[in-house]
């Protein structure tokens, strides 16, 4: 196997991908190593590539470690019948998770004298086969059935009811056979029924009203499978380990102003800041400070039915108008949380910090703590400006202050990537309904606050390896190469220059910022380097965090609503011996399982998050569909363009039938339609005026077109071949959404 070896020892991307594709049995990391004959330490190699693979969405990794291209099938998987046309039965997989790429149909091949074996709704067991353009499955075995539940909308058409889903991309609507006295309107989960070709919905839970405040979010909860619900065994788990008394040895800082300043809607308070001058002359100009964080893992101890609810859930999620908790009520908005007047239990992180703002010591407590107030940002912010009096301002605000000076400085020596992306705030009112959508503004409060986390969430990583004991790291992997080409090739456009052959750091990124400077092309410019950063997550082995530009890290500051901070917490309590509660040996076996699994579960979370927001945001818009109004375009496709409204958010398209009556070629690399006779351009990041013409708050789709229903250029329709030259695909504006032809035959 030594010919199929690169210089370093390992195979190839294509090599990989080629063994992958024509292995009989599926391929783990054990299989490609054993096929290419690598050394242990090739092993260790491979599983970073196999790793960076994944991030480029070149493989993807099935259940039982076994790896398959993306956009591809595992060798064997389960499958859901979903369909049939005429005498061919079509089915789907049942995890599909490949981010931009939609699940694959395959057609089942029955064996003679079963075709009507299978319904929809069934689940096999199959082997996979590519063939040509398609995919077939090879039923291995029938599964236990299961249900397969449909969010959708009721509504009344020619006497009947129907079902459509409240997917984006749904087109399709199934007639209901049972309303479970669902009435039309009503926001439904329903199970699919019968068998090709008269399938049918059948309501099994009425949600109410899809348009009620609160429906958005529990749409997204329906969807995604996330658990908000608590047995009642938990909860009386909880109310009993509630009750506790905080334990003895404990350092007793209640007598230290410390503040907790959160977003004034929190709706728990994990953490807690406090900073005074430094009186070690070892440490002349610099500071003391304590960043104390809620101790979780007092309560919450390992093998409990409420670490294994956490462990289940990964992380709290956060709707405009609920939280899903990752833990009970009684804990994670009550005795876990850092409250004014109370005590509390904390793990606290003594920091000293010197002068010139870096970490010169550190040290773990398990503490209690009395906090003196809890701030919103906003009022913290103006009690530093001298815009509102505080009797905190001077003895616990600006030694906070004095000290984030210093920090600061220190991060911005270090130069971490600095985009500077807004995030959208939803402004409800007491029942739920919305009142604004807007930019959240961005305060040196914000910043203060981020830069004591960052300092406790790198000195607890620190500490464990210096502890020699396991650690849970948030890993940031630099941009792959192939991201790095791309983004390459997009800045050419702009005629910035990008060389391939440097060191790439954060700051990298952030002198091509400086060298776009304000012109109007920096949006997207800023949106294409975030494209081209790779999705932290969570493991066991130290690649750093590229983002931040740090060696070490590790998330310790929020255990309420983060598993992976709470097993930080138990393995500092194990490495300083400071009471019960600490990491078992179980739990330091499988931390890469553990970093897999809630990682992700956060990717689940952040998508739930951002289609409810996208709902709200198009609920709010709904009372201004056909209005013009101010947008960016925010992605470019050869069958059209996105584009969001400017400072409320919310994607919608622009289809290529809207455009006119020219063809308009599509430039991938610069990410952008360019009319073959006008010359006229959509391009990524671009401003322009567009006209709302759908808002759906059930589906959270927005849909646009220019002001005047048609392309500004207004240039002749143009038939025939293009010009010699030009580019391969091309769009017809007129006729059917992304009629794209190749060197003028349509495809």
């Amino acid at each position: 196997m030594a010919k199929n070896r690169t210089s370093a020892g390992l195979p190839t991307r294509q090599q990989i991908l080629d063994f992958i594709a024509s292995s009989n049995t599926p391929a783990g990391k054990r299989e490609i190593a054993k096929a290419f004959g690598l050394s242990a330490q090739d092993k260790i190699l491979l599983k970073a590539l196999l790793k960076d693979m994944s991030d480029e969405g070149l493989i993807d990794v099935a259940p039982g470690r076994a790896f398959h291209k993306m956009g591809g099938l595992p060798k064997v998987t389960v499958l859901r019948i979903t369909d049939a046309d005429g005498d061919t039965t079509w089915a789907v997989p049942e995890r599909w998770e490949a981010e931009h790429v939609p699940a694959p149909r395959l057609r089942v091949r029955e064996m003679r004298g079963k075709r009507s074996a299978l319904g929809v709704g069934d689940r096999i067991l199959a082997r996979t086969e590519e063939a040509g353009n398609g995919w077939i499955a090879h039923p291995m075995k029938t599964l236990a059935r299961g249900e397969e539940l449909m969010l959708g909308v009721l509504h009344e058409e020619g006497g009947k009811l129907w079902l459509q889903g409240v997917e984006k991309k749904e087109r399709r609507s199934w007639p209901v056979s049972d309303a479970g006295g669902a009435e039309p309107g009503d926001l439904v989960l329903a199970e699919k029924a019968g068998r090709p070709p008269r399938i049918t919905a059948r309501v099994v839970e009425r949600l109410g009203d899809p348009f009620a405040p609160r429906s958005f979010s529990l749409i997204a909860i329906h969807r995604h499978g996330i658990p908000n619900v608590f047995s009642e065994e938990l909860l009386e788990e909880a109310e009993r380990v509630a009750k506790q008394p905080l334990g003895e040895g404990r350092e007793d800082l209640r007598h230290l102003r410390i503040v907790a300043i959160d977003p004034a809607d929190a709706r728990d308070h994990d953490d807690a800041v406090w900073a005074t001058p430094d009186d070690d002359p070892a440490n002349e100009g610099g500071w003391k400070a304590i960043v104390a964080i809620a101790d979780v893992s007092f309560y919450v101890r390992p093998g409990s039915e409420l670490d294994r609810e956490a462990r289940k859930r990964g992380n709290s999620v956060y709707f405009p108008d609920r939280v899903v908790p990752m833990l009970p009520e009684v804990l994670s908005a009550d005795v876990c949380s850092l409250k004014e007047d109370v005590d509390r239990a904390a793990l606290a992180c003594h920091l000293q910090v010197t002068k010139s703002g870096a970490l010169k010591s550190w040290r773990f407590t398990r503490a209690v703590v009395r906090l003196a107030a809890n701030i919103a940002y906003e009022d913290a912010q103006a009690a530093i400006d001298g815009e509102l009096e505080n009797p905190l301002t001077e003895t616990a605000l600006r030694p906070l202050w004095d000290c984030w000076h210093a920090l600061n400085a220190a991060r911005d020596k270090r130069e971490p990537l600095d985009l500077d992306l807004p995030e959208r705030r939803i402004v409800l009112d007491e029942k739920g309904r919305i009142l604004s959508v807007a930019p959240r503004e961005r305060l040196d409060a914000h910043k203060l606050i981020e830069d004591y986390m960052i300092a406790a969430n790198v000195a607890a990583a620190k500490a464990l390896e210096a502890k020699k004991t396991p650690v849970m790291y948030r890993i940031h992997e630099p941009p792959a190469r192939e991201k790095l080409t791309a983004l390459k090739e997009y800045l050419k456009t702009f005629d910035i220059e990008f060389a391939l052959g440097q060191v790439i750091r954060p700051a990298t990124f952030n002198r091509i910022l400086d060298r776009v400077g304000e012109e109007e092309f920096r949006p997207q410019v800023m949106e294409q380097v975030l494209r081209t950063q790779t999705q932290a997550y969570y493991g066991p082995e130290n690649v750093g965090h590229f983002g931040l530009a740090l060696g070490s890290y590790a998330h310790f500051t929020s255990p309420i609503r983060r598993y992976a901070d709470l097993i930080v917490h138990r393995a500092l309590v194990d490495a300083y011996r400071l009471g019960p509660g600490g990491l078992t040996a179980e739990e330091a076996g499988s931390m890469d399982r553990i970093g897999q699994s809630i990682s992700q579960l956060e990717r689940r979370a952040m998508e739930a998050e951002r289609e409810t927001i996208d709902r709200y945001v198009a609920a709010y818009l709904a009372a201004h569909v056909g209005e013009i109004m101010p947008a960016r375009i925010t992605g470019v496709q050869n069958f059209g363009f996105f584009a969001t409204v400017e400072g409320i958010g919310g994607d919608g398209l622009v289809a290529a039938r809207d455009l006119g009556a020219e063809y308009f070629h599509f430039d991938e690399a610069g990410k952008r339609l360019v009319g073959e006779h006008s010359g006229e351009e959509f391009t990524l990041g671009q401003r322009i005026e567009l006209r709302l013409v759908e808002a759906n708050p059930v589906s959270g789709a927005l849909r646009f077109e220019l002001p005047d229903g048609k392309g500004s250029a207004g240039g002749p329709q143009r038939t025939g071949r293009p010009g010699k030259g030009a580019p391969k695909r091309v769009i017809h504006r007129r006729g059917r959404p992304g009629n794209i032809r190749h060197n003028g035959r349509k495809r």
